[in-house]
């Protein structure tokens, strides 16, 4: 085999280390985010909970004030 051969062999080699490389990068920012979205989410819902419970005891104590009338 010539040395044109290896040498294009050691390139293409070259350029498949540095995409797995760019591909490490990325998946580790994407798994941070996707962690970051998650704990956002988890706090939105508790936030949800958190104001339809409130939303639904000022229902409660309406219709009780209602009932006084």
């Amino acid at each position: 085999m010539s040395e044109h051969y290896f040498n294009a062999l050691e390139q293409k080699i070259d350029q498949l280390l540095e995409r797995v490389q760019q591909l490490e990068l990325e998946n580790r920012y994407l798994r941070t985010q996707d962690a970051r979205l998650r704990e956002e989410r988890a706090q939105l819902l508790q936030l949800h909970d958190q104001t339809r419970n409130k939303v639904e005891g000022m229902i409660t104590r309406l219709k009780a004030l209602e009932q006084q009338s």
